[in-house]
């Protein structure tokens, strides 16, 4: 299997994406393309006293970066390492691909470059997040802001594939963000989608589900537009910095609390670990040919080889075929 990586896309490129890619080809049996200017990537391996032998270095012209529109990787950088990285999966040459680029142009490329599953009206990101009963997937989190009811009835569907099939979760539960747990709760958007959840067979459907509810895990799927998705993504994200940044001032207060710290030592480190984003890797779009994982943009080497990780799973899950069965078999009973 291999995997495609844009080595200059995310904060800390191309250090981390470079120390990201050695320690999953150390770990995994997995080839490495590696997207971007090679004469850099050779420099910076070599300051870094880093050795990418066993990696393949595949040449990019330019790099999309935070300023760039998100078209910019069709047209005036098609040949940056984001969009080559892309292309390979397109051409067949890679089986999936890694980005912590710009969100705005890896939804682009990769929905215009890979394409589609046929029938899926939107590709959608799927961040997974950590609950207190398990993991479990925000589907949509950010790639679509305006979307309609029965694009939320496919990103419930992608959910609990993708969680049946990577994260091996029997029979995954999926709920719908809204502002209340009755069926009639929500604007139009909402009350549509619910009717059309709860009579799709290919999930198990279990309503309305709030937002203090969200973080239990006790639903593996949660269906949201890409708004309030993002919404609830960066909320938990920033109540978790909040609360071991409480955590840290609280432990380290005095010679009492410190002293304390070191007795829940194993505790404390077992839950930052499962609030960590970067054991996840990262979120995958949902819906495209072939798998592509959108890391964070602020990812480390941790959260790079953590995304390829979940880029193989995904890759040899199935994934992709059965959204393929699942949205035929829907157009037909229509």
């Amino acid at each position: 299997m291999k995997i495609s990586l844009d080595v200059f896309g995310g904060d800390n490129a191309p250090i981390e994406i470079l120390k990201g890619a050695i320690a999953a080809k150390a770990e995994y049996d997995i080839e490495l393309a590696l997207c971007g200017s090679t004469v850099e990537m050779l420099r910076v391996a070599k300051d870094a006293g880093l050795s990418l032998e066993g990696l393949e270095l595949i040449e990019a012209g330019s790099v999309i970066d935070m300023h760039d529109e998100a078209k910019a990787v069709l047209r005036q950088k098609a040949d940056s390492s984001m969009a080559v990285a892309l292309k390979m999966v397109a051409d067949g040459k890679a089986d999936a691909v890694v980005s912590a680029g710009s969100t705005g142009a890896f939804l682009m490329g990769a929905t215009m470059i890979i394409k589609r599953i046929k029938g899926i009206k939107r590709p959608a990101l799927g961040a997974i997040m950590p609950g207190t009963a398990g993991p479990y997937i925000l589907v949509d989190c950010g790639a679509n802001a305006e979307v309609r009811p029965e694009m939320l009835n496919q990103f419930g569907l992608m959910g609990s594939v993708y969680m049946k099939n990577v994260l091996k979760v029997n029979s995954p539960k999926v709920a719908l963000a809204n502002n209340g747990a009755e069926e009639t709760k929500g604007t139009d958007l909402q009350r549509d989608a619910y009717l059309l959840l709860k009579n799709n067979k290919d999930v198990e459907f279990c309503g309305n589900v709030e937002g203090r509810d969200i973080p239990s895990g006790e639903y593996q799927v949660i269906v949201a537009d890409g708004f309030s998705g993002n919404l609830i993504l960066k909320t938990v994200e920033g109540t978790a910095s909040f609360t071991f940044g409480m955590l840290k001032d609280m432990f380290t207060k005095n010679l009492f609390s410190k002293l304390g710290a070191v007795l829940l030592g194993s505790g404390l480190r077992e839950l930052r670990q499962k609030m960590d984003y970067t054991e996840y890797g990262g979120a995958p779009l949902i819906g495209l040919k072939q798998p592509a994982v959108k890391a964070h943009g602020s990812s480390n080497a941790n959260a790079i080889k953590n995304a390829i990780r979940q880029a193989m799973q995904w890759a040899s899950s199935g994934v992709t075929e059965e959204i393929q069965k699942a949205v035929a078999g829907n157009e037909d009973d229509e």
